[in-house]
């Protein structure tokens, strides 16, 4: 970036009126310079500024909006080649194929079973977000009647797949509502399929036959004025896509490329005979540097463990996941239900709050405010210290809702119970089971 954050926020209008999402002028700046935000987002930048600012407010890998509703999602937008430099931000969004032949009843019992992979993890609803409908015997009805079935009847976002005009137009024509990604602008078709993404607003996926080709026809296409491009090197072979992958991302950002400076799309269902050895590869761009990657189907065995990948990938290393300070019912407690308190480590609350739910004992769970840390952690740092976790009791209101002067605290932090009995008095400090897994054995002979 040719400007600091500091630079940056000495431009702005510096009234913090929170209208671009962040709450200061200050932290916008700081995501214009790390290319976290775009200066649109600001509604009172003056024009001398706004030009100022051009090249500094300009991401390296532009952020593409895909879709709408509840699977809705963005490509790009990374700052770093590494995940332990800062974090990877926009998770991969993966596909599965479709032929636009399909039947009616094989679609809708596609759509059934691949709707239903959705799993739960840390609070977190993990799922694909993508089907690329495939356009297999230029037939514009059905193609347009697949498109229309699909945006219609299910929660999946589409990426319309044909190299015919007319086609595409139908398939976009009906399912525009959804923002589907229209795959793939050609040397042949650059200037038809431009100006169909321009018209309706939609990103458009560009495809050559190598790093160099794209350069040349991702110009042509931001020069007719189209911003949300999705790039496909052509390459089907494993090593030379994976190359390619690299090679995009290092030149957006260590080179400066804006030719290359947008979100890639990979085809493992192109490279492999099997849908195992396409997970296999789906998890390698994944990590590095997928954008967005298609299978030829969606299983359980297969979908899950690259939801898993996904989610660790793209999990920011530098803050732990975490949940909200406060009182959590559990199994509708009343005024008599024991109270337990831990640290709001995302994993702690789960699997505490899981096994009290399993136990069908009505509990309320405390969750102190440790920035993240498990309970070990947070009592070494100073973060669960009795005085602090005393307090916490005192201010949560938890009094309010029991009529017994009863707390339970994690058996890892045994060693605040005296100082939590002095921030207490009068309270009882029970020291509980070191392991999760004997809560519920525990609460029951309580």
């Amino acid at each position: 970036m040719a400007l600091t954050g500091i630079q940056i926020f000495k431009l702005l209008p510096q009234t913090n009126c929170k209208e671009c999402g962040v709450p200061t002028c200050l932290a916008f700046a700081m995501n214009l310079a790390s290319g976290k935000a775009e200066l649109d987002a600001c509604p009172y930048i003056s024009d001398e500024a706004r030009e100022q600012l051009a090249e500094a407010s300009a991401p390296p890998i532009r952020p593409v909006a895909l879709g709408k509703g509840v699977r809705e999602s963005k490509a790009g937008g990374e700052t770093v080649l590494y995940r332990h430099e800062k974090t990877f931000y926009n998770q991969t969004p993966i596909a599965a194929m479709v032929s636009s032949d399909i039947s009616e009843s094989d679609l809708e019992a596609k759509l059934k079973t691949w709707n239903a992979f959705q799993f739960e993890r840390v609070g977190l609803n993990l799922r694909p977000e993508f089907l690329a409908l495939k356009d297999v015997s230029g037939d514009k009805d059905a193609f347009a009647g697949t498109a229309k079935t699909i945006a219609e009847t299910s929660e999946f976002n589409l990426v319309l797949m044909s190299e015919d005009k007319e086609v595409m137009t139908a398939g976009v024509e009906v399912c525009k509502f959804k923002r589907p990604l229209i795959y793939a602008a050609t040397e042949g078709n650059a200037d038809d399929f431009g100006a169909l993404a321009k018209e309706n607003d939609l990103p458009l996926a560009v495809k050559a036959d190598s790093v160099e080709g794209l350069i040349t026809l991702s110009d042509k296409l931001t020069g007719m004025g189209l911003k949300d491009l999705v790039l496909d090197s052509g390459s089907r072979e494993i090593k030379q896509s994976f190359e390619d992958q690299v090679v995009i991302r290092r030149e957006a950002l260590k080179s400066g490329n804006r030719s290359l400076g947008f979100p890639t799309i990979t085809f493992p269902c192109e490279m492999a005979s099997n849908l195992d050895v396409e997970a296999l590869i789906a998890a390698m761009y994944i990590a590095k540097y997928g954008s967005i990657t298609v299978l030829s189907d969606f299983t359980g065995e297969t979908i899950f463990p690259l939801l898993l990948e996904r989610l660790n990938i793209f999990t920011d290393p530098q803050r732990p996941m975490t949940v909200d300070e406060g009182i959590y019912e559990i199994n509708d407690p009343d005024e008599n239900s024991p109270v337990l308190v831990t640290s709001n480590f995302a994993l702690t609350y789960f699997i505490v709050s899981g096994e009290i739910e399993g136990s069908r004992v009505p509990s309320y769970l405390l969750i102190k405010d440790t920035e993240g840390l498990s309970v070990m952690t947070a009592w070494a740092a100073g973060k669960f210290s009795g005085d602090d976790v005393g307090m916490f009791v005192k201010k949560c209101g938890i009094a309010d809702k029991v009529k017994h002067t009863n707390i339970i605290i994690p058996g890892y932090a045994a060693a605040i119970a005296g100082d939590m009995e002095e921030e207490l008095p009068g309270w009882n400090i029970t020291v509980g089971p070191r392991e999760a897994s004997h809560i519920p054995a525990f609460l029951k002979s309580k």
